[in-house]
This record gives structure tokens, C-alpha cells and sequence, in this order.
């Protein structure tokens, strides 16, 4: 069932979408410009809450990748790709000067702020008591998700500016992907990442359906600005692991599989592992709309949906995903009423909660070091909700080129690159 055009859809969007998509571009544009100039700059992920309690030390001066990467994508879709460079050329010096790896990765997260020069800073905090300067286990390593989607961000920054350094800097990252994350071992695909602390990081062996969508995404782009092998066989590997994950018999995709790589994680139904592939993979089975009840029957929360299944409050980011999927697969009008509640989430800042509960869980732990699910959104305002709630507004799609949301998008057009750039590529 083909969705309407963008052009035409926005003409006809509800008073409430209108204002989120509006409110929301002004809101990151304005946050951008706060650090003065137009030098690379992360942004912070989350803000305290109003009249609430400061952040934890952790998140207090932390700008996680993926909200970074979500911001960045969505001021491309808000017509702002001068805000949306900054923090792509963020992106392009912390993946080439790290204070210790050399091989293009990045970290989950980096110090808020604008970036002085040298090494990208890592997130941290002062313990007065012990005087000793403290770094969070996960913000340090590195998920091969992450990556992808700044890479994401980096091929959509080189689509509305046509600037060769931003596709150049998505190959090297997905390079890295490539050529570090990879398990051939049934099911085949990119495993998890690394966590902890350098020199002795732990490389964590499961390997997740959204991670795999997410790589998929970037490795098709990829592959259709330049001809290298490595960018059809990273699509390949990864498309087939999510084929994997596809439960027939209950109608949705799994998580993934547990830390050997091999075994099925069946028992979390995560919204985000569900939801995507139905926008990242082109001309998805007809099979795969099953999803949307599954979503319907096992993530429904508050008028909205939750991160897991019997999810315990409603999740906005998640919220946000589900309408513009809805709005892909034909369903606008079940996307209608997610509207003003996204809306009725703004902080007085413009940014959006993570949830309109104190907490909520997602039934995931935080890394491997933790002994329970340790893995929570809190009642604070949050980059990566108010960017999914803006691409979902824009209907504007982070996983394909031009933001297409059709379910049969025109391929994208080549980008006109010399062959001594396309070599220096290939040498990644």
C-alpha cells in the first residue's frame, strides 16, 4: 500500500504534527546555535528536568553518538544542513583523532559542548571525595550501531551539501564496522561492539537486529555512491541476519541472539528491533506488516507505546518511530492521535521527555558488568526523542537516501567523486 507523497502529506498533516515538526526545528537549530561560531559541537542528550533533581554525574556533560547522529539528520529533514554540519564535522574529528585508536571507530558518547582541537573529549566526572575523575564503562566503548548510524548522519549531511569529506567519512567508519565487527558464524552479521575501558576493552559477542538493520542502512547507501565490494557484502551479511530474526509463527523480529552469537534471544521484544526494518529495507515482505500488530497487542502504553512488551509507561522516542512507520505503511490515520500526545511531552525548553513516567524499564542491562536490567529512561528531556518525534513530523525517513518513505523508493543518484578519491577510499 503506497504512502502519499511527503510534499502532498505535509500540505494535509494534522494541526498537531504541524506544530511538532515546526516547534521541533526550531528547538534543535536553537540549541545548536547556543555555542557560537560554526565549528563542530556536540549536543547534550539530556537536560535536567524542571524544578527536578540535577542529572546523574554520568549524563551530566554526556552527548551520546546515536542522539547526536538522530539531531544531526533531523535539521537535514528541518532544511537547516548549516546546524546539521557542526555536528556532523563533530563526528569527522572524533573518528580521526582519538586519544587512543587510530582505526576510525567511535565512542558511544562524547563531552557535550563545542570541540577544542585535537582528540574528541570523553564524557566524565570529578569524585570530590575520592579525587579521582570517573568515565562510564558504556560511553567509553564503542556499539557497532552507533556507528552506523553516524554514519547515517554523515551520508545525509554529504547528500544536502554535496561535500566529499562527509561520504569519505562514513566509508572510513563503516570500514571499521566491516572489517572489525563482522561473525560469519550462522546467523551471520555484525556482533555488538566493544565495552569498557581501554587497553583492555571486552568485545561483546551477541549480535542485535536493530544493530544489523542499522548497518544495513549505511552499507546500501554506501554502496550506492561508490563501487566497493565491501559495501555489498556488508548489505548482504547484514540483511540476511535480520531475515534471521523474523519470527513467522508470531509475526515479529527478535532481538537478536544471546552473547555466543548463535542462539536466539527470544524472550525481550524490543519496539525499535521490531519497528525498523519495515522503513531500513526496501520493499519489505508483505510477511513483515504483521509487526504492526505485535506492536499493537504487546507495546501499547498510555496512549502511545512502551520499549518492551507489557512496557511499564510510554516510551517517546518509540512513540515517535511507530508514526512515522505507520505513516509508511499507509496507516496515517492511526498515526493521527500520536500526535498531540508527542506534543503534549515538550518541556519548556522545547525538547521532548524520554517519558512522561518518573522511570520506565526496558527490561536490558547496560553492559556486561551488569548484575541486573539496569537499563532505564527517566522523566528528562531528551535529544533522541525530540528527533524522532521531528522525523516522524517531517515524515522523513533517517534510513534511506532523500529521506524516502515510500515503500518502493527511485535509487539515489551517484555522487560525482574523482578515482583518486574513490582509491583513497578503498585504502580504508
Amino acid at each position: 500500500m503506497l504512502a502519499p507523497s511527503p510534499r502532498a502529506a505535509q500540505a494535509a498533516a494534522p494541526p498537531a504534527q504541524q506544530t511538532l515538526l515546526a516547534e521541533g526545528c526550531k528547538t534543535l537549530a536553537e540549541r545548536v546555535s547556543r555555542e557560537p561560531g560554526n565549528g563542530p559541537l556536540f549536543l547534550a542528550s539530556y537536560e535536567p528536568a524542571p524544578g527536578g533533581e540535577p542529572l546523574a554525574p554520568a549524563l551530566r556533560n554526556a552527548a551520546f553518538v546515536y542522539d547526536n547522529a538522530l539531531a544531526g539528520i533531523a535539521l537535514v529533514a528541518c532544511k537547516r544542513p548549516a546546524e546539521a554540519r557542526r555536528i556532523a564535522d563533530a563526528v569527522l574529528q572524533a573518528t580521526r583523532q582519538d586519544r587512543t585508536y587510530r582505526d576510525a571507530r567511535l565512542r558511544n558518547a562524547y563531552r557535550a559542548g563545542a570541540l577544542p582541537a585535537g582528540p574528541a573529549l570523553l564524557p566524565g566526572w570529578w569524585d570530590d571525595p575520592s579525587k579521582r575523575w570517573f568515565e562510564d564503562a558504556y560511553q567509553v566503548g564503542t556499539a557497532t550501531g552507533n556507528v552506523a548510524w553516524a554514519a547515517l548522519l554523515l551520508l545525509a549531511v554529504h547528500e544536502a551539501t554535496r561535500d566529499a569529506r562527509y561520504l569519505d567519512g562514513a566509508a572510513a567508519l563503516m570500514g571499521w564496522v566491516h572489517g572489525s565487527m563482522p561473525d560469519n558464524g550462522a546467523p551471520a552479521g555484525y556482533i555488538g561492539g566493544f565495552f569498557g575501558h581501554e587497553p583492555k576493552q571486552t568485545r561483546q559477542g551477541w549480535k542485535s537486529t536493530e544493530h544489523n538493520v542499522d548497518t544495513y542502512a549505511a552499507f546500501s547507501w554506501l554502496a550506492s555512491q561508490r563501487n566497493d565490494p565491501r559495501w555489498r557484502d556488508g548489505a548482504a551479511r547484514s540483511r540476511g541476519f535480520v531475515n534471521a530474526m523474523w519470527q513467522p509463527r508470531e509475526g515479529r523480529f527478535i532481538i537478536g541472539t544471546h552473547d555466543d552469537g548463535r542462539a536466539p534471544n527470544a524472550s525481550p521484544s524490543a519496539l525499535d528491533a521490531v519497528l525498523w526494518p519495515l522503513i531500513a529495507i526496501p520493499d519489505p515482505p508483505q510477511d513483515w506488516r504483521r509487526n504492526l500488530a505485535w506492536v499493537d497487542a504487546r507495546h501499547r502504553a498510555g496512549g502511545g507505546y512502551g520499549f518492551k512488551a507489557s512496557p511499564d509507561g510510554m516510551w517517546t522516542e518509540g512513540t515517535g518511530q511507530a508514526a512515522l512507520v505507520l505513516q509508511a505503511a499507509g496507516l496515517a490515520q492511526q498515526a493521527q492521535p500520536l500526535w498531540q500526545l508527542l506534543l503534549s511531552q515538550r518541556a519548556p525548553s522545547g525538547m521532548l521527555y524520554a517519558t512522561p513516567e518518573a522511570r520506565i524499564s526496558t527490561g536490558l542491562s547496560i553492559g556486561p558488568t551488569s548484575t541486573t536490567e539496569d537499563f532505564y529512561y527517566y522523566h528528562l528531556p531528551h535529544l533522541g526523542a525530540t528527533a524522532w518525534a521531528v522525523l516522524a513530523a517531517a515524515r522523513w525517513n533517517p534510513f534511506r537516501p532523500g529521506g524516502c518513505l515510500e515503500p518502493s523508493c527511485p535509487p539515489p543518484a551517484v555522487a560525482a567523486t574523482s578515482n583518486a578519491t574513490n582509491n583513497a577510499t578503498n585504502k580504508e
